[in-house]
């Protein structure tokens, strides 16, 4: 062996001590034998069969159990002999006896490592020769942890406040799987039910932050590398153990059954086209309540066999106009509820499959100011929600009379026995409706040519909205005195686009009686 850039036999290769028991040590060493002392060292126990594993093979890797101080996990390696066989070992007394727990790993593949997870006793991961893999049931069946290249797993770790395993690989860098928690509930009677959403991990508020001015690395270009964080928020995960098919599936599905059988496959009738082109997608509703049991955030996805995810940005529903998009403001640390539905519009019913499940939104409390009381800043920002629901009503319905107006102009000269002393309403309606406009969006006509203007309403209530939209620090002087100028100016927006509606509603009957063509968003119209 001298000479030959490799160890003489007898060296120490592995080393553990049990995490249960002070002064219970296990040493490996490279000529396949395992020594075992309860006293610090003193004095050692020499162990030197194991069912299955060929003798002089190497001890990779002892792992103490940190559930039972009985219990420990052994990797032997035998490839520098040519074998490539996996040899993992548990013993429940010691090391006096034990069973092999390799099970179902692969034939080739020599296995390198064994962790034991910090809660569940009975849930072990391996790094193989190629990959890793995962037991729920203390080494009975085994799974391979998909997304990892083909490559020796030859180190793990277990991150225990984040519930994150890292793995260490032969040429290929350091890989994270983040909260691998709902591997615990991976259990027969946990995915034979129709849905189980697994523990929900508790979810840190704070404002994140994009310091190279977008995303990851931003416009820094591909030669900087960077590691994709987890997502913000709260991210959920549910077991749903139901596929759908629609009826063009199932369809398919009979006429490949057919073709197989050397049977007649023939044209689809119309009706059945029709209804297969009118069939509406079921969909998962995510519904997230507060303390107080109101809901604040309300989402769909399409539901899959399997896992479905859904990650919560910590914000409330937008009360902008609907199908106008954005989000809401950030939500106040406390506890929160989530339920899931299942809809199906095709059999017009909606059933509840996971009734409010609760967790926990916990502030990270690193920035300098702490919000002295969250609970007026949740009022605050609710106030705020309200407030902007109530400017999109009102721009939504003036952006529509806008285009009435515009349009009443051209209906003077387009339309015959129109009265042409309408021109003169048409043209106060119009005044009217810029004096509302530069209450609401503030004086363009100032504004273009580099003139001083006063703040607007929106522009005074998005300055607001925007200062709040990071804000976990508190409500300031100012946010509260821009907020009530905002409340005095849409009272009187509001009164101003009432007499508005009711000059336009005016004109729009005389019109309606003149018989003129349609005009948009008019309502009812004279059809006889």
């Amino acid at each position: 062996m001298k000479n030959a850039s490799t160890t003489i036999y007898g060296n120490v290769v592995a080393l553990d001590e049990s995490p249960k028991k002070k002064g219970l040590l296990y040493v490996g060493t490279d000529d396949g034998l395992i020594q075992v002392s309860e006293n610090d060292g003193g004095t050692w126990t020499k162990i030197e069969q194991f069912p299955g594993v060929p003798v002089q093979t190497r001890v990779n890797m002892l792992t103490a159990s940190s559930h039972d101080e009985n219990v420990v996990f052994a990797a032997f390696n035998s490839q520098r002999n040519g074998d490539f066989k996996p040899y993992l070992l548990k013993s429940m007394d010691k090391g006096k006896s034990w069973v092999s727990i390799a099970s179902n790993l692969p034939e080739r593949g020599n296995v390198y490592c064994i962790k034991q997870d910090h809660i569940d006793p009975n849930l072990l991961f391996v790094g193989t020769e190629f990959g890793a893999f995962f037991s729920t049931d203390g080494g009975q069946n085994w799974t391979k942890l998909t997304g990892l290249p083909t490559i020796a797993v030859y180190d793990l770790d277990i991150q225990k406040r984040e519930n994150d395993l890292v793995a260490a690989t032969f040429g290929r860098g350091f890989y994270v799987l983040d909260n691998y928690s709902m591997l615990r509930e991976l259990k027969k009677e946990t995915l034979d039910k129709r849905a189980h959403l697994f523990q929900i991990k508790e979810a840190l508020l704070y404002v994140p932050m994009d310091p190279l001015g977008l995303e990851g690395t931003g416009f820094q270009g591909h030669n900087m590398w960077s590691s994709k964080n987890p997502s913000f928020g709260a991210t959920f995960y549910l077991h749903f153990n139901e596929s759908w098919k629609s009826l063009k599936d199932k369809r398919q599905e009979k006429e490949k059954e057919l073709e197989k059988a050397k049977k007649d496959v023939f044209y689809p009738t119309f009706n059945d086209l029709a209804k297969e082109e009118l069939e509406t997608s079921p969909y998962l509703v995510w519904s997230i309540v507060d303390a107080s049991g109101k809901e604040i955030k309300r989402t769909t996805s399409a539901p899959s066999k399997g896992v479905n995810m859904f990650n919560w940005n910590l914000r409330t529903q937008s009360t902008n106009p609907i199908g106008s998009g954005g989000s809401g403001l950030l939500v106040t640390p406390g506890t929160y509820f989530l339920s899931v539905y299942y809809v199906n519009p095709n059999e017009q019913k909606s059933e509840l499959l996971i009734e409010k499940s609760s967790f926990q939104v916990k502030g990270l409390n690193n920035q300098t100011l702490l919000a002295k009381n969250p609970e007026e800043l949740f009022i605050f920002r609710e106030e705020v929600r309200e407030l902007n629901r109530k400017i999109g009503i009102l721009t939504t319905q003036m952006a529509e009379s806008k285009d009435q107006i515009n349009q009443l102009s051209k209906v003077i000269v387009d339309a015959t026995n129109v009265p042409l002393e309408l021109s003169g309403n048409i043209q106060k309606l119009k005044e009217d409706y810029r004096q509302l406009n530069t209450l609401v969006y503030g004086d363009n006509i100032k504004s273009s040519r580099e003139f001083e203007t006063a703040p607007s309403l929106s522009s005074r209530f998005g300055m607001l909205e925007y200062q709040l939209y990071d804000n976990t620090t508190g409500v300031t002087k100012t946010h509260r005195a821009n907020k009530s100028i905002v409340e005095l100016e849409l009272v009187d927006a509001t009164q101003q686009y009432t007499r508005i509606k009711d000059s336009l509603n005016e004109i729009m009957n005389k019109l309606r009686n003149a018989g003129v063509p349609y005009i948009k968003n008019a309502g009812s119209w004279k059809n006889e």
